[in-house]
């Protein structure tokens, strides 16, 4: 076609047959005029292709004294897989990542100012973005100084903050607790302006009384707030006198060193490259800036926020004064954890443990229930309390040497055991320890030979075995499975789960070993196998009727159990049995609250289980099953002795 005279073509294939022949000119160096250094790898390429591409590499090329040479250009902080990922870009237009390598590619490409690709690696990362990453992901935007990344973020973080809250990453966050002093007829404003009076309060102090933040947050801070809505220091009133008193053996605060969101640790987390960028570091240093809020409980509220930089989790415990005066001393109970004890309408309630516990360890010792451990929003623990039926009380018996959490409990040739699990603010624990309820003391046992969180426990043949679990980063389950010999005080490889498995509920039932439910990486499991120790192997038997990681099992009568735990997007309340003669599930009475991470053991005949997540709130109650009956009770009701 000759419009006006002119011959006019397009070829079609043009374009891409070019760019695939200089892409493959790139790759075998010829023509090249461009070195790029990336930590020790070379790679080649084409100013005038890198120039049109990236603003940073044009602005390097054009101030090159001899533009006619080969250019230099050196970087110690870039993935070199994503940069030859970048590269391939600028040749064919198609950008193509393995997903643990996008927010290197993003990094990168944040260096060289190749904007569309950031913004297209941020846009999938949101995508990939669940509930239990939230953390991980808001660090990584917050390095990058990434603005559009951190308000979406924010905005699910605000959607979905107590189901964040339960979550590993948030619970090594570090904390700053209030305790906030009340006259009767004041009332906590809501949350915004609480926050922000929060906000205003740590500043005042940081700047104007010389005190540091994380000073501020290994203790618990006494509060004051006035009638005419100023939030003030505790040590404002007159007559104020040691709140707390001499503290408390069973009360610990866990001493956590902060981490500040820029902290380029963080930034890769689950990527195969740990380079830091430059020039962020103190990008967000000195921002302060409310996330989100939840009110708890009727006077208790949780905040995510940032202070000078740093993300950290604000606990406000509101507490009337006995008198209405403001210069009365106040006379604050001993709740360090922030808890409400809830009164009992009835005698026949079973009576809450002391802490509400998430991720704890529970087994009957002796008669009783032992409760170790756990998590809660505030802290992980290290207490331990003992239930008794008879009396209807919880008392504390030795504290854990370690704060521990997401465990498992076993008792073995009279002890109990606890195996591995994560302190709440480092790596997971190696570390294990038993308890001698005759001397009340907890003592050390050889380390496990690598960190474990999440895994199984329980005893065989007197020896005790851990079972799967998750690997340091908590990223997915583990098949290894470790038998341990209490004489040689050694540990020992058994055979490997068919599946990864973390979170999964383990127990013993004649002479088998069963691994229940968990899940690999996040994906929840139904599908359950069964060790014998005499041939060494794994097997499965048949899936229950619902997939559940984070439950808990109990064994009565021949058969198994399975309460609770969490099925992808909700805490359950449901329970199945399996009965191992019919080698079937059955679908049993559901609890009365949902649970997941609770905890479970058998005394006199009943099934009792205690603590756990029901999806909003971490929980110190206890309810009782009783399989004669069927039916889920909070009620310490008695029971028939067949």
């Amino acid at each position: 076609m000759t419009p006006n005279g002119y011959l006019m073509f397009e070829d079609e294939s043009f374009l891409d047959s070019t760019v695939a022949k200089m892409n493959a000119l790139r790759k075998s160096g010829q023509f090249c005029d461009v070195r790029l250094q990336i930590c020790g790898h070379e790679l080649m390429a084409h100013r005038a292709v890198l120039a049109c591409c990236s603003p940073y590499l044009f602005e390097i090329f054009n101030s090159d004294v001899d533009s006619h040479g080969m250019s230099h250009v050196k970087f110690e902080d870039l993935n070199p897989e994503a940069v030859e990922i970048l590269l391939n870009y600028a040749y064919t237009a198609q950008l193509k990542a393995d997903k643990e390598l996008v927010k290197d590619v993003y990094s990168a490409a944040r260096k060289l100012k190749m904007d569309r690709v950031k913004q297209i690696c941020g846009d999938y990362l949101l995508s990939k973005m669940e509930t239990q990453s939230c953390i991980s992901y808001r660090s990584f935007a917050s390095c990058m100084g990434d603005g559009r990344l951190l308000g979406k973020i924010d905005m699910h973080i605000q959607e979905h903050l107590l189901e964040i809250s339960e979550q590993d990453e948030f619970l090594k966050l570090p904390r700053l607790k209030l305790e906030v002093i009340l006259e009767d007829n004041v009332s906590l404003p809501g949350n915004g302006k609480l926050y922000s009076k929060v906000i205003n309060w740590v500043q005042r102090s940081i700047w104007d009384n010389g005190e540091s933040l994380e000073h501020l947050m290994e203790e618990v801070q006494t509060l004051y707030y006035s009638a005419d809505h100023k939030l003030l220091d505790g040590y404002q009133l007159d007559g104020q006198t040691d709140v707390f008193g001499n503290g408390d053996d069973h009360i610990q605060f866990v001493q956590k060193k902060p981490l500040r969101e820029n902290d380029h640790r963080q930034m890769s987390n689950g990527s195969s490259g740990n380079h830091s960028p430059i020039g962020t570091s103190h990008l967000y240093k000195h921002e302060w800036k409310y996330i989100a809020s939840e009110k708890t409980t009727s006077n208790t509220y949780l905040c995510l926020a940032v202070l000078d930089g740093m993300l950290s989790v604000i606990f406000v415990h509101g507490r009337h004064t006995p008198q209405s005066s403001p210069s009365s001393t106040p006379c604050l109970l001993k709740s360090m954890s922030f808890e409400v004890q809830l009164e009992e309408p009835e005698e026949k309630l079973l009576s809450p443990m002391h802490y509400a516990r998430s991720g704890l360890g529970t087994a009957e010792l002796d008669g009783k229930l032992i409760a170790a451990g756990g998590y809660n929003r505030e802290e992980c623990l290290r207490t331990v309390e003992c239930y008794d039926q008879g009396k209807n009380s919880w008392s504390f018996i030795a504290p854990m040497r370690t704060p521990r959490a997401r465990f498992q409990m076993a008792v073995l040739m009279d002890h109990l055991y606890v195996i591995g699990g994560s302190n709440g603010h480092s790596d997971e624990l190696s570390s294990g320890e038993k308890y001698n309820p005759v001397a009340d003391e907890w003592t050390q046992v050889p380390e496990l030979r690598c960190n474990r969180c999440n895994a199984g426990i329980c005893s065989l043949n007197n020896k005790l075995y851990v079972v799967g679990g998750s690997d340091p980063y908590g990223q997915k389950g583990l098949k290894a499975c470790d038998s341990f010999d209490p004489i040689s005080k050694t540990w020992t490889n058994c055979a490997p789960l068919n599946i990864r498995r973390h979170q999964a509920a383990v127990c013993v039932l004649s002479n088998f070993m069963y691994a229940i439910g968990g899940a690999e990486s996040w994906n929840c499991l139904n599908t359950v196998e069964r060790y014998n120790p005499e041939n060494n192997t794994w097997t499965f038997i048949p899936p229950m009727n619902v997939a559940r990681r984070g439950a808990a099992v109990a064994v009565y009568e021949g058969k198994l159990y399975v309460v609770g735990g969490f099925d992808g997007s909700r805490a359950l309340n449901c329970v199945e049995m399996y009965d191992p003669a019919k080698n079937e599930w059955k679908m049993m009475g559901s609890m009365t609250s949902p649970r997941s991470n609770a905890g479970v053991a058998v005394l006199e005949k009943l099934v009792f289980v205690t603590g756990g997540f029901d999806g909003n709130e971490f929980l110190n109650t206890v309810e009782v099953y009783n399989p004669e009956t069927n039916e889920w009770s909070p009620c310490n009701k008695p029971h028939s002795v067949s």
